[in-house]
């Protein structure tokens, strides 16, 4: 019979982690790089200099523990504004490697096997939501006219990218996740506002932090960057070692002491 001394919890961290543009979410990935960690990362937002900048100045050797894939879609310019130019490729690309991480002499397997010391990072959740949209927006149904019904597209992306967070962040996943999100702060019925996750439309944001068990915040503060571990009034954080996490980390080698911090 299982008990909680046999819990997977305890082996892998899934980790949210929010924050508005430009506070330094991916410059933050580096102390984990600096602490051996194998990072491989679904790159969306094509936003990774500072994280190699970073890691050159104190260790550059492990520039070859960061292993990514920029996912873009391609764009061309029309009289009507940008286009996509051709077919929208790179949320189903990604969606490809999550199952197999293998391209162009690269074979690094099912990232669900990769194990305690690697971490998938999706950065950012938010450009990967926007990829999910353009990719199912050619398939909805349509009128002869050509007309269809953008909620259908809302619906099939949002479907499709919490199918994504249902798969990183299940028992069956044997690797430590973190997944990068912008913030979005939603009027509330009764007035308040809240800072959810960003994705694709408004209803799926809310529901994304019930798939992880920690939620970190990254934010600026007096002109220096820290990441909050704790409840704000604006936004709900947790972890499973909120008795012995310290509320407030620096952003130079937070994420290590948070991981560090759920291992011990």
């Amino acid at each position: 019979m299982p008990t909680l001394a046999t819990h997977q919890s305890g082996d892998f961290t899934k980790l949210l982690f929010m924050g508005d543009s430009k506070s330094g979410k991916t410059g933050a990935l580096a102390s984990l790089v600096l602490a051996g960690y194998k990072l491989r990362i679904l790159d969306y937002d094509n936003g990774l200099d500072v994280l190699a900048q970073v890691v050159r100045q104190h260790k550059p050797e492990a520039l070859a523990n960061v292993e990514f894939r920029t996912l873009r879609d391609k764009f061309k310019a029309t009289p009507l504004g940008p286009v996509v130019d051709g077919t929208a490729t790179a949320f189903v690309e990604g969606v490809r490697l999550l199952d197999n991480w293998k391209y162009e002499g690269t074979d690094l397997g099912n990232p669900a096997q990769w194990g305690k010391e690697c971490i998938l990072v999706i950065d950012s959740f938010t450009f990967m939501s926007d990829a999910a949209f353009r990719f199912r927006e050619p398939l909805v149904p349509r009128s002869k006219e050509g007309k269809y019904d953008i909620r259908a597209v809302y619906k099939d992306a949002q479907s499709a990218v919490e199918d994504v967070l249902a798969l990183i962040t299940s028992e069956s996943f044997r690797t430590n996740v973190i997944v990068i999100s912008h913030v979005r702060y939603v009027d509330n019925p009764d007035g308040t506002k809240k800072g959810y996750p960003t994705a694709v439309g408004s209803a799926l944001s809310t529901q994304i932090p019930r798939y992880f068990n920690s939620v970190a915040l990254c934010q600026t503060q007096a002109s220096a960057r820290t990441i909050q571990t704790t409840p704000t009034a604006m936004i709900d954080l947790a972890n499973p070692a909120s008795f012995k996490m310290l509320p407030t980390l620096p952003i130079e080698t937070g994420l290590a002491t948070f991981f560090k911090t759920l291992r011990s």
